[in-house]
């Protein structure tokens, strides 16, 4: 039987583990899916010994870009992102191999691209963690220009202060990837001036809890295109099984 397993610490409800385990009840699959929780990434090596059966691993917070030095190869988004999501683990002559991935950016990507517009050309990336990277990676492979907002000034980003009439007509897909407005602190939402927001413009929210979001609710009253993020997460898993299946 193959094993596949989330590392993240610390883990509560974890979407993949209960995916992927109804995938393979439903489908046949002979594999589980376990979380491991770990406190500190050295624990990784002790997790591949004591689990000889392992065929693959998600990484979640706050492991995406520490695990890194353990690994023996990156795919080439990986690479660009400078952070993985998705692990491959290959037995070749008794020893193991790992190779990283990033399943983000697939999910992010074919999740945004049928919302796409002549007129989308700029794109503002609310937050600046780990799934900022590879939004903004996915926006560039997509043809877009993009910025990150964050809030306090660094070189090349704008602040939440900058974000002026001029810039919000420029800049009109703006995606959230802060966790402001998650549930259960639906009653808030990203510092971003929704009077500028026009018909033109999409709003994309990588959270999915509540459904709609303070964010995309203020969007849409002013005629905005507005998503959130439940299938991106979903395109992601897709992506992860094929990668460890290829």
């Amino acid at each position: 039987m193959n094993k596949f397993g989330l590392i993240g610490y610390p883990l509560g409800h974890s979407f993949s583990k209960n995916f992927f385990n109804q995938k393979f009840q439903s489908e046949n699959i002979d594999a589980e899916y376990v979380n491991f929780e770990i406190p500190t990434i050295n624990e990784l090596p002790n997790i591949l010994l004591s689990n000889p059966d392992l065929a693959g691993l998600n990484v979640t917070i706050p492991y995406k870009e520490q695990v890194i030095p353990y690994l023996d190869e990156l795919d080439a988004d990986a690479k660009a992102i400078g952070a993985v999501n998705v692990i491959k683990i290959r037995k070749q002559k008794g020893k193991l191999k790992l190779i990283g991935y990033n399943s983000d950016i697939i999910g992010f990507t074919d999740s945004i691209e049928p919302l796409l517009e002549v007129h989308h050309k700029k794109a503002l990336i609310l937050g600046t963690g780990g799934a900022s990277k590879a939004v903004y990676h996915g926006l560039k492979k997509l043809g877009l220009e993009a910025k990150f907002v964050s809030r306090k000034p660094h070189e090349g980003m704008f602040t939440y202060e900058d974000l002026t009439p001029e810039v919000m007509n420029e800049y009109k897909v703006i995606v959230n990837c802060t966790p402001v407005g998650m549930y259960p602190r639906a009653n808030e939402y990203p510092n971003i001036p929704y009077e500028c927001i026009t018909p033109q413009h999409l709003l994309y929210d990588l959270l999915y809890n509540p459904d709609t979001t303070l964010f995309m609710k203020k969007g849409a009253d002013k005629g905005a295109v507005t998503k959130n993020g439940l299938e991106m997460l979903l395109l992601q898993a897709f992506a992860a099984w094929d990668i460890w299946n290829e």
